[in-house]
């Protein structure tokens, strides 16, 4: 993989790395990939084995907002 975008594909503003996340009443969690398609569950909207997940990092251009994203392990909670 490639080092970080520094530069925006759009505009050539500076990219700045975050991340997005998921919110459902009081709990706030990073969002995640995961891998294979979605299966239903009783008790929640879909079944999610830990192991499939693999945490979202976004980069956003600090001049027109643009986001790019990637799935990599090294944008895990600290």
């Amino acid at each position: 993989m490639s080092a970080e975008p520094t530069r925006c594909p759009k505009c050539s503003g500076a990219m700045v790395q975050g991340f997005t996340f998921e919110s459902e009443g009081p709990r706030r969690m990073v969002s995640t990939w995961v891998e294979g398609a979605p299966e239903k569950s009783f008790w929640q909207s879909a079944k999610v084995p830990a192991e499939n997940c693999v945490p979202v990092g976004t980069y956003r251009c600090s001049g027109c907002g643009f986001l790019e994203s990637y799935a990599r392990p090294e944008f895990a909670g600290q």
